[in-house]
C-alpha cells in the first residue's frame, strides 16, 4: 500500500513533467518541421536512402521511426521510402564497437551504403554522442543531407549538421526532449503519409508546398 508521501510524490512529478512538456511543445517550429519533410519526401520521390541513428532511448527511437516511415508512408504508384535504422544490427554493430571502437558504430556502416543525395538523421539529445558526430563527419564528406534531432544546447551536432529541429533544455533534460523527439517522429511521418495519400487520390496538388528559394537559402548546406 502506497503511503501519502508516496501518492504526493507521484502526482508532484506527473505535474511537473508534464508541465516541462507542454513548455517545449511551445518550441515546436512549423516552418522547420516543413522542410525537414520536404527533404525527406525529396530523397524518397528520387529514390534515396533515408538512414537514422541514435544511442539508448533514441536508438529505441531511430528503430521505432524507421518502421512507421517504411510501413506508414506507402502508397500505390510512388515508390516506398527506402529507410534504415543504424541502431538496429547488433552483430554489426558491436563487432565494429568491439574491433574499431564505438565511436565507429555508425559510421562504419554507412561506409558500406551512403552514396551522394542519401540522407543521414542523428538523433541525439545532448549533440554530442561520439559516434553520432563522426556519422555526420562520413556523411558530409559522401555528399549526404544531414539532419540532426536535437536537445539540451544543441552540442556540437548543431554545428555541424545541415539542419535540425531542436528542444532547447536545461542539460539531462532527456525525459522531455526524448518525448518531444518522439512526438517530432509521429508528425514528420504524418506528414509524408499524407502526402501519399494525396497521390492515391490521384491528385496533383502537394500535401505541402514546395520550399522557396529564399527558405533554400536559410538552410545551411555545405558549411
Amino acid at each position: 500500500m502506497a503511503s501519502p508521501w508516496d501518492i504526493f510524490q507521484a502526482k508532484q512529478i506527473t505535474v511537473d513533467y508534464v508541465h516541462a512538456f507542454e513548455v517545449l511543445l511551445q518550441q515546436i517550429d512549423p516552418d522547420a518541421i516543413g522542410r525537414i519533410a520536404q527533404y525527406l519526401r525529396n530523397a524518397g520521390d528520387r529514390g534515396a536512402t533515408i538512414y537514422v541513428a541514435g544511442n539508448g532511448g533514441s536508438a529505441a527511437l531511430a528503430s521505432h521511426w524507421v518502421n512507421d516511415l517504411g510501413k506508414a508512408t506507402k502508397g500505390a504508384g510512388k515508390a516506398p521510402l527506402r529507410v534504415m535504422s543504424l541502431s538496429d544490427n547488433i552483430s554489426w554493430l558491436t563487432a565494429l564497437a568491439n574491433d574499431e571502437g564505438y565511436e565507429r558504430v555508425f559510421s562504419g556502416q554507412l561506409e558500406n551504403f551512403a552514396r551522394p543525395g542519401d540522407v543521414f538523421v542523428a538523433i541525439s539529445a545532448s549533440g554530442n554522442s561520439l559516434n553520432l558526430i563522426e556519422a555526420v563527419d562520413l556523411a558530409r564528406e559522401r555528399g549526404l543531407l544531414t539532419i540532426g534531432l536535437l536537445g539540451f544546447d544543441g552540442g556540437i551536432l548543431k554545428k555541424k549538421v545541415d539542419d535540425y529541429l531542436w528542444f532547447s533544455t536545461k542539460k539531462g533534460a532527456y525525459g522531455v526532449v526524448e518525448s518531444g523527439h518522439s512526438l517530432l517522429c509521429h508528425v514528420l511521418t504524418d506528414c509524408l503519409a499524407k502526402h501519399v495519400s494525396v497521390h492515391r487520390d490521384g491528385k496533383e496538388e502537394r500535401a505541402y508546398d514546395m520550399m522557396d528559394r529564399q527558405s533554400l537559402k536559410s538552410v545551411r548546406l555545405g558549411r
